[in-house]
């Protein structure tokens, strides 16, 4: 089921004057902190999405080497799994397939949204899921390392990326969350393959859904949350994007 986002900021205050650089940030920062995740909307003119995304750290280049990437439909992708085409993705962080930590954060903003029904982005908070595993489960997951590879659509663009890592990680910063439910290496009765059911039914109960209007702007922590996207028919769908290092 899909609930509404409860993690919203404004850019402009009631008098629809642009609130300051200051206020802005503290804001953001309190929203992120609670919710892992910041939709700012009623966004000006003027707003600079990359500008804003350098105050939160160093910028990690996509897959292509582009450090701001478009998602929208590419041409000859739309038979394998891929961001770049109209089809649903399952929940999972980025960056499970990369060699070093993931991004810190992702951030996306809305170029051109889906006319029609479809192009959402879903999310769902992985905190009270791991704070419910038991001390046999959470050692298990911090201690046993998985093969990880790369989707069909970034294997298609000449990256066939394959790499080794826990589900959880514990660092100085936080606990990183690597999660895919297609992109994870395990046996039938390996415990990740429990994991990747529960935590997929979890996502489909508890969910936020995004639905973007123009220059709408949406930042989440992706070693907490999990993301995915629902279906759409648009291919006029366009969304810029930024992973931005802890």
């Amino acid at each position: 089921m899909a609930h509404s986002p409860l993690s919203i900021l404004s850019q402009v205050d009631f008098n629809g004057d642009p609130l300051t650089d200051e206020l802005l940030m503290k804001t953001f920062h309190q929203l992120m902190d609670e919710h892992g995740y910041v939709l700012m909307c009623n966004v000006p003119e003027e707003f600079d999405p990359v500008r804003f995304c350098r105050n939160l750290g160093r910028f990690v280049p996509n897959y292509t080497g582009a450090v701001v990437g478009d998602v929208r439909p590419e041409p000859g992708m739309d038979d394998v799994y891929h961001a770049g085409n109209t089809r649903p993705l399952t929940p999972h962080s980025e960056g499970y397939d990369f060699a070093v930590v993931p991004p810190r954060y992702i951030a996306l903003w809305c170029v051109t949204p889906a006319g029609g029904p479809g192009g959402e982005t879903t999310l769902a908070d992985t905190r009270p899921w791991v704070e419910s595993f038991t001390a046999e489960e959470r050692e298990w997951f911090l201690t046993h390392e998985y093969d990880w590879k790369t989707t069909e659509g970034v294997q298609r663009l000449g990256l066939d990326l394959k790499t080794r890592h826990p589900v959880l990680e514990e660092t100085d910063q936080g606990t990183i969350v690597r999660f895919s439910c297609n992109n994870l290496i395990r046996d039938d009765g390996d415990p990740a393959a429990e994991l990747q059911q529960r935590w997929h039914a979890a996502f489909d109960r508890e969910h936020v859904s995004i639905d973007y209007s123009e220059k709408d702007m949406l930042v989440w922590d992706n070693w907490r949350l999990l993301h995915a996207r629902n279906a759409f028919s648009d291919r006029n769908r366009h969304l810029r994007r930024i992973q931005i290092a802890a």
